[in-house]
C-alpha cells in the first residue's frame, strides 16, 4: 500500500513539474528578454533648408534620437544624418561631416567639425541659412546663447567657410527671422505632460499682429478655458510668446491644448498645433 502511494506521489510530482516547465516556457516565449528594456529616446529641434521658386528659408523640425547626456552633439548629428520630413526641405551639411567635439563655456558653444564640412555647395543664400541652421539647432539648448566654429581644431581653417560667407564675425547668435515653417510651434507644455492650473504656455509664432490664441479641451471636446497671448514680434517677423491658462476640471482626465492663429477673414483656426495633455 505504501509502495503504491509512493509511486502515485512521484507521478503527481512529475506531472506538476512538466506542467510548470510548460508554463515557464510559454512565459519565456511571450517575453524572451524580460530584463531587456526599450531604448530611451529624447526630442531635439533641428533646422533644415527649404527652397522654392520664390525664396529660400529654414524649417524647424522636432526629431526623436537616442537619449544621451551629450544632447547638443546628438542634435548636430541628427542635423547631418537625419532625414527632413517637411516636403521640399533638405540638409545643408555634407553627409560625411563629423562633429569632432563641442565645448560649451559660459554660453558659448565652440563646435569643431571635420574638413568635410567645407564641401557644402548651396550658394551664398544657402550658406547664410546653413550657418543659421547650425546656430539655431544649438541655441535650442538653454546653456547655449552663442556659437563659433573650428575645422580640425583650427579657427583659421573655418574663416573662409563655404566660399561666399566667411566666419569673420563669429560667434553667431540665434536668428529665427528666416524660419518660415512651422508658423507656430509650442515648447511648453510638451506632449502628454501632466499639467496643473495655471498651465504655462510658451512657444514661437509668425502670425498677423502677433496674436496667438489657445484653448484647453477635455476628452469630450468641452472647452475648459481659452485665451490669447501676444508674441514679441508679428509677421513677417517671428516672436516668442508666453501665457498662463487657469482651468478647473471636475475629475482627473485627459484632453488637448490647441494653439492657433485666428483668421482675419472668417475667424477660423489657422496653423493649429495640438498638444495632448492630462491632469490629476
Amino acid at each position: 500500500m505504501n509502495k503504491i502511494r509512493f509511486v502515485t506521489i512521484m507521478v503527481l510530482i512529475l506531472v506538476l513539474g512538466l506542467f510548470s516547465s510548460g508554463c515557464l516556457k510559454k512565459q519565456s516565449t511571450n517575453n524572451p528578454n524580460p530584463n531587456e528594456t526599450e531604448p530611451q529616446l529624447m526630442e531635439v529641434a533641428v533646422y533644415y533648408l527649404k527652397s522654392t521658386e520664390k525664396e529660400n528659408y529654414l524649417v524647424r523640425e522636432v526629431h526623436q534620437v537616442s537619449k544621451t547626456p551629450e544632447a547638443a552633439q546628438a542634435a548636430l548629428n541628427e542635423l547631418i544624418k537625419g532625414n527632413p520630413v517637411t516636403a521640399g526641405a533638405s540638409k545643408v551639411l555634407p553627409a560625411d561631416t563629423k562633429v569632432l567635439g563641442i565645448n560649451i563655456d559660459q554660453g558659448l558653444a565652440t563646435v569643431d567639425f571635420s574638413a568635410e564640412v567645407l564641401r557644402a555647395n548651396v550658394g551664398s543664400r544657402g550658406e547664410s541659412l546653413g550657418i543659421d541652421s547650425i546656430v539655431n539647432t544649438l541655441t535650442e539648448f538653454p546653456t547655449i546663447q552663442r556659437v563659433s566654429f573650428t575645422v580640425d581644431g583650427q579657427a583659421e581653417k573655418a574663416m573662409d567657410w563655404w566660399g561666399h560667407i566667411g566666419l569673420y564675425e563669429q560667434p553667431f547668435q540665434r536668428n529665427l527671422a528666416n524660419v518660415f515653417e512651422p508658423v507656430i510651434w509650442v515648447t511648453a507644455p510638451v506632449n502628454n505632460q501632466v499639467i496643473t492650473s495655471p498651465v504655462k504656455i510658451s512657444g514661437n509664432a509668425r502670425v498677423f499682429e502677433a496674436t496667438v490664441g489657445f484653448r484647453l479641451k477635455d476628452a469630450n471636446g468641452n472647452v475648459l478655458n481659452q485665451g490669447f497671448a501676444t508674441a514679441s514680434e508679428g509677421a513677417p517677423g517671428r516672436g516668442d510668446f508666453n501665457a498662463e491658462l487657469t482651468f478647473k476640471p471636475n475629475n482627473p482626465g485627459k484632453g488637448q491644448l490647441e494653439v492657433f492663429e485666428t483668421s482675419m477673414k472668417d475667424g477660423s483656426d489657422q496653423h493649429k498645433v495640438i498638444i495632448p495633455v492630462e491632469w490629476q
